[in-house]
């Protein structure tokens, strides 16, 4: 495998996500370039090769993990294929980054992240936050001691469900809104605390709108409790008209900030004809909306792909690994049963008998 020149990169998913890749590692060539994608339905990872000039498809990631010349593999695939995913593609000796949430169970963290060392491969965990640009600069002005000491961080992401139909079946997804999206909020508050001991999760979650699609939650409220006597405190929802939502907000004893992801970066709009695209799950452009611009550059994604190329050649050292997809994992399974069993969850703590995150919340499937 080679160690200089671009990094070569291969794409498992063909979708929203890999998309969104494919994009980003497009936007900053300087790194690496994509030169597989792989995806089992017919048509769709052509469509994605077609749309950035992929050399290379195929039906079954597998036989891309054989092609010698990848270096970094990208797993944009359902949450419940991560695992074995990772460990082939580690297996195989490639790099792999791997889009959030690491996988569904602990176990599996465990053995992705085992796999992955004992092979002496990367394994990288994809959580734009952390190159947000408003989120980053937030981070820094912290860090310089703007606000004195951070007592409470909030963060939220909310939208009227996701983009996958996989996403509503809790037997592929794990959970519902906050595996989907509070591994986001999590993951943002123990980094920007600069990754504290965890104390103690709390969470409050229901299924009020799309009951009819899914056993899972669609609003939630967790609360994180850190050594550092600080708190996150993480809304997430898929029942939020509109389009994308996603804010912080950050409180010290010395000072506030507030940052908005989309507002700053867009056009308020009105428009009796609509038009083609505003933002990230806007349903309609008639009428008010808000039509952003660079947009992944906004979200973080390429300057994410272009640092874990760096990564794989050893240039820097990687802000999110299995490491941190396991921390979030380990919060999210103690979020659902805290939501179960409506009390506060001391922490480390073990899940037992669980399968998946949401058991703990739903008891066994099918209740």
């Amino acid at each position: 495998m080679a160690n200089t020149g671009k990094v070569k990169v291969g794409i498992i998913g063909s979708q929203f996500e890999a998309d969104i890749h494919a994009a980003s590692f497009q936007m900053l060539p300087g790194e690496a370039e994509v030169v597989a994608v792989a995806s089992p339905t017919p048509g769709n990872a052509q469509k994605l090769a077609d749309r950035y000039g992929i050399p290379r498809v195929f039906l079954d990631y597998r036989d891309m993990l054989k092609e010698p010349d990848i270096e970094l593999v990208t797993i944009t695939a359902p949450n419940s294929l991560h695992a074995q995913m990772t460990i082939d593609a580690a297996n195989s000796g490639k790099h792999v980054l791997c889009e959030k949430p690491l996988c569904i169970t602990l176990d599996e963290a465990d053995e992705m992240i085992d796999t992955c060392k004992r092979k002496g491969v990367l394994l990288l965990y994809a959580e734009e936050l952390f190159f947000t640009p408003k989120y980053r600069k937030a981070k820094e002005m912290a860090d310089q001691g703007a606000f004195g000491r951070v007592y409470l961080i909030k963060q939220s992401e909310k939208h009227f469900g996701p983009h996958s139909p996989w996403f509503w079946n809790v037997e592929l997804s794990g959970g519902g809104a906050l595996m989907d999206l509070g591994c986001h909020g999590i993951a943002f508050c123990y980094w920007f605390l600069g990754r504290p001991r965890i104390k103690s999760v709390y969470c409050q979650m229901g299924t009020y709108v799309h009951g009819d699609k899914t056993k899972g939650e669609d609003d939630c409220l967790c609360i994180v409790e850190f050594e550092n006597n600080a708190v996150g405190l993480i809304e997430n929802s898929w029942a939020r008209r509109g389009g994308m939502d996603d804010r912080i907000e950050v409180f010290g004893e010395g000072g506030v900030t507030y940052a908005n992801l989309h507002m700053g970066n867009a056009l308020p709009t009105y428009s009796e004809y609509g038009f083609g695209y505003a933002v990230e799950k806007a349903p309609t452009t008639q009428g008010w909306s808000y039509p952003v611009f660079d947009e992944l550059w906004n979200y973080g994604f390429p300057q994410e792909m272009s640092h874990f190329a760096r990564c794989v050649r050893g240039k820097e050292t990687p802000q999110a690994t299995g490491g941190d997809g396991r921390v979030v994992l380990e919060v999210i399974y103690a979020a659902y049963a805290s939501a179960g069993q409506g009390r506060k969850i001391a922490m480390p703590w073990k899940p037992e008998g669980l399968r998946t995150p949401i058991e703990g919340w739903l008891g066994k499937l099918g209740a």
